[in-house]
């Protein structure tokens, strides 16, 4: 069977009056159900947990936006053994039944695009392009995978043998637990669990308590589209006992995690360990963090550089792992760049992303202390260009941040910071800001601006990170164009939306049968 040629889902048109009406009335009818309850969901069952939490609108912090679970370990158990019957129920449905349950799902998340891009405006601050445009990547996720289970069910050719036929195919895993971020609660949550789903296994998603209302939309999507209870289950809690015990059981055959380096390197330390009763090595995909660079040469465009890096470095307030977050410029543009960026970066305006500001709040106030905390350090380093506090309004405000004349080895050029907050590193010449580019213990994506077609391989062969860009921002992949995944301590390197993804679900197996 085969099916049209895989196509991204366009981005809305927000200047399109209609399209305007439509995620205002979409943010409207949001609005009346904020403060919902969310039940864990095990199976078929709907359930209450230990006691509750919410999350809450970071432009507005007296606003609840949802109210979650805290689960029991006695309920994360329940939860892996009944994905653990999901599971060999679902191995056993024909790919193509699958296939058209995920294109049926992306019909249905089109019909409530809308609806999902509010949510993310009110419970993780984005502004309507990058809500929309994280809807739109989900609905890609649906239809690239869908078409991934079609070409996988073939399984690889051997060689042909005088007397024995071979047949290599691939078998799903078992349980995978899908623990992940709040920055990109929709698109990144159902690209592993898609993942994961669409190779045969079943899921235990544990979303980010900060944005929970992603995981349950994307539950009743799939659940409409026709997915057999116990495939998808959703536990909620904070802290590290959710975690740690979904991770330790013995019956969790894969993790799959996106989110800070201290809690992917402690997942990854944890699943190395075999408990009683588990048959078998634990795999881990751990999505972890960036510091990444944009480098600015000589024989650059500026102007394109430098509209890049305001992109790259405050969209969505720099809470995006493959965020700009050090613009390294040679010597005999420097200033140039410093002027050019700065003035730009004052330019832009915060407030809610419910009416569409450009700059919106940060996640929570930990988060919020946290930058205020680098900034600080960020001016004993270098030089403040412009921002460096809080902004005005009762949400998570911080102004987006520059700071100059930063030594490559600075701790706000080393540490993730995770904010509106770009260092700007000066470089001697190309070879250096290639050298300042790879000196992080991070590896995840990066960009150069140059014309220089020698330079441009030089970049190519040099620059250690998962997805490099040339003339372009550092942010904004698309599934099946750019692949994302880092390198070093930016992770495994997993490359989510792309031709390998299913694999890192799949163990292969051989049937060998003698004929002559």
């Amino acid at each position: 069977m085969s099916l049209p040629e895989f196509r991204n889902e366009p981005g809305t048109n927000f200047e399109d009056s209609t399209r305007r009406d439509l995620m205002r009335r979409a943010l409207a009818d949001v609005r009346l159900h904020l403060g919902t309850e969310f039940s864990l969901i095990i199976g078929a069952e709907r359930k209450k947990g230990g006691g509750t939490f919410t999350s809450i609108n970071p432009a507005n912090p007296n606003e609840v936006v949802a109210v979650g679970q805290l689960a029991t370990p006695s309920q994360v158990s329940e939860a892996v053994e009944t994905a653990s019957q999901g599971f060999h129920l679902w191995r056993q449905i024909p790919p193509e039944e699958k296939m058209a349950l995920f294109l049926k799902a992306a019909g249905i998340l089109r019909r409530r695009r809308f609806e999902a891009a509010a949510w993310l405006v009110f419970e993780v601050g984005k502004n309507w392009a990058e809500a929309d445009g994280e809807v739109a990547g989900a609905i890609d996720e649906l239809e690239y995978v869908a078409r991934e289970i079609l070409r996988y069910a073939e399984g690889k050719p051997t060689t042909v043998h005088a007397s024995e036929v071979s047949f290599y195919r691939y078998v799903p895993l078992g349980v995978v637990i899908v623990i992940s971020p709040w920055n990109f609660p929709l698109v990144t949550s159902m690209g592993m669990a898609l993942g994961a789903i669409g190779a045969g296994n079943s899921v235990i998603l544990k979303p980010s308590s900060d944005s929970l209302v992603s995981a349950y939309l994307f539950h009743e999507v799939m659940e409409e589209a026709g997915l057999p209870p116990g495939v998808l289950n959703v536990v909620t809690g904070q802290g590290r006992a959710i975690g740690d015990a979904l991770v330790d059981h013995p019956k969790t055959r894969m993790i799959a995690f996106t989110g800070s380096k201290e809690v992917g390197c402690r997942i990854y330390e944890r699943a190395a360990k075999v408990w009683p009763g588990q048959h078998w090595l634990k795999r881990v995909i751990a999505e972890m963090g960036g510091k990444n660079a944009i480098v600015v040469d000589d024989e650059g465009d500026v102007k394109a550089a430098v509209a890049a890096a305001v992109v790259a470095g405050y969209g969505y307030q720099g809470q995006n792992c493959s965020a700009c977050s050090r613009l390294v410029v040679t010597r005999n543009v420097y200033h140039e760049v410093v002027e050019a960026f700065t003035e730009q970066v004052r330019s832009l305006k915060l407030g809610p992303g419910e009416e569409n500001f450009p700059i919106g709040p940060v996640i929570n106030a930990r988060a919020m202390e946290s930058i205020l905390s680098y900034i600080r350090i960020g001016k004993s380093e270098g030089k403040l260009m412009c921002g460096g506090e809080r902004g005005d309004g009762p949400g998570f405000y911080i102004q987006p941040t520059v700071i100059a004349d930063v030594d490559q080895h600075a701790r706000v050029a080393q540490e993730e910071i995770f904010g509106p907050v770009v260092s700007v590193v000066p470089a001697e010449d190309f070879e250096d800001a290639l050298q300042i580019a790879n000196g992080t213990e991070y590896g995840l994506t990066g960009a150069v601006f140059t014309r220089n077609p020698a330079k441009i391989a030089r970049a190519w062969a040099t620059v250690v990170c998962g997805n490099l860009w040339i003339n372009r921002k550092c942010s904004g992949g698309e599934i099946g164009v750019t692949p994302f995944g880092g390198f070093n301590m930016s992770g495994t390197d997993a490359k989510l939306g792309g031709p390998d993804y299913l694999l890192y679900f799949l163990q292969p197996t051989v049937v060998s049968i003698k004929y002559g």
